[in-house]
């Protein structure tokens, strides 16, 4: 597995604003949390969701591909990092 973290630096009030997926070989979301704002998260894995959080349907892109719009700061996270942002999803 491999667990990418992405900050998105914008004004959209209803935007997450940092991004949590992990993925499997494929690179397919397998979970997935947004942070908002306001402090609410939405999450996705394990067949349920909340928030309106959705697990993407095609490959995750490379982090050199996100990162070619400034606008998104991804990086890769170890499973620690990952687990302790997915405990805190409820």
């Amino acid at each position: 597995m491999k667990y990418v973290r992405v900050v998105w630096t914008h004004s959209f009030p209803d935007e997450p604003i940092c991004l949590f997926s992990e993925l499997d070989r494929a690179r397919l979301e397998v979970r997935k949390i947004e942070v908002f704002r306001d402090g609410r998260r939405g999450w996705a894995g394990g067949g349920e969701s909340s928030g309106g959080t959705e697990l993407g349907e095609v490959p995750f892109p490379s982090l050199e591909e996100i990162a070619s719009d400034s606008q998104f700061q991804p990086g890769e996270i170890d499973a620690d990092e990952f687990e302790a942002e997915w405990r805190k999803r409820r």
